[in-house]
């Protein structure tokens, strides 16, 4: 009866989707993937659940190290108290200047420079490798070259900057002495490390791009930035999300490069170093784990949203 009525009405029923049957090679493929990752993924996934599991746990505690037998169940206390603490959210917009001034500027250079190694003519190994210096550096070390630089002492920075303007930067300048300068060197020294990172991911997204397809959008009188923007980024959207992603959720648990040239000074204290501040500087293992939870759920947010955000199907290409 249903049928008839659509048909009179000049529409088609909609037909439902066949559903995908799995060849026999396909299956035993399957079975025999699991049978080798399975073991391996197992013991991962308790390496990093239980950390996970028994944080929450400790979480729902006011609990002080020092202090065993004064371990006290107190629900969601900690969370509110972090929540309403002025601090808390100091180091939460800390954190995310950090990242999105980074990620904004690493994303741009680390292009570039992926679209020179990618059209180069001289040996490309030879030129990945020497971009790859920065990053090969200890985290801890560059924090502390970068330290010295911008010092009003031992830097160069100043001396620089006053040759370029030609005397016009003064040679005293304290560029720790205020919390966005402060910042801004933070900043550029995690650029500096970190973009050659970017860049071979953006690489990797390049080498994906069909030539023949640019050729015939140049051919057809497309500029650079239409085949730019219609081509090339289209076609590395999987590398676009990985290396974004990647990127800003190292730089949302970023510690070093703060804890090592300010430590926290001028409003510079990141989401992890209160995090760090709560667990092993005072002890209090319930409040710190309560830090760890959210920044965990931070984490977990962000990766959500990047994923659904770009719309790419890992495991086989753009949706």
């Amino acid at each position: 009866m249903t049928q008839q009525v659509v048909e009179r009405a000049g529409e088609t029923p909609a037909r439902k989707k066949p559903k995908a049957v799995l060849s026999d090679r396909a299956r035993a493929e399957r079975s025999l993937g699991w049978k080798l990752a399975g073991p391996a993924f197992i013991v991962m996934l308790f390496v990093t659940l239980w950390p996970i599991v028994y944080s929450i746990y400790l979480s729902l505690f006011n609990y002080r190290l020092t202090d065993p037998a004064g371990k006290k169940f107190v629900w969601i206390q900690n969370y509110i108290t972090a929540f309403t603490d002025p601090l808390f959210w100091q180091t939460m917009v800390t954190t995310f200047v950090i990242v999105g001034f980074t990620l904004v500027f690493e994303l741009v250079i680390g292009f570039a420079l992926a679209l020179v190694m990618h059209k180069i003519v001289i040996p490309r190994k030879t030129l990945r490798t020497i971009v790859l210096i920065p990053y090969s550096i200890i985290t801890v070390v560059s924090a502390f070259s970068w330290r010295y630089a911008a010092e009003v002492d031992t830097g160069f920075f100043n001396y620089w900057l006053h040759f370029i303007s030609a005397g016009g930067f003064p040679l005293d300048f304290n560029w720790f002495g205020g919390r966005w300068t402060s910042l801004l060197i933070i900043c550029l020294s995690e650029i500096w490390k970190t973009t050659p990172f970017m860049s071979l991911l953006l690489l990797a997204g390049l080498a994906q791009v069909d030539s023949s397809m640019e050729e015939a959008a140049q051919v057809d009188g497309a500029t650079w930035f239409q085949r730019l923007y219609k081509v090339i980024l289209p076609n590395m959207k999987a590398a676009l999300m990985v290396a974004v992603l990647f990127r800003t959720l190292d730089a949302i648990r970023i510690y070093d490069n703060p804890y090592v040239m300010t430590g926290g000074a001028n409003e510079t204290m990141s989401l992890s170093m209160l995090v760090s501040n709560e667990t092993i500087t005072r002890v209090e293992i319930g409040m710190g784990s309560a830090l760890s939870v959210i920044l965990f759920v931070i984490v977990l947010i962000v990766a959500a949203i990047f994923v659904r955000g770009f719309k790419v199907d890992l495991t086989g290409g753009n949706k």
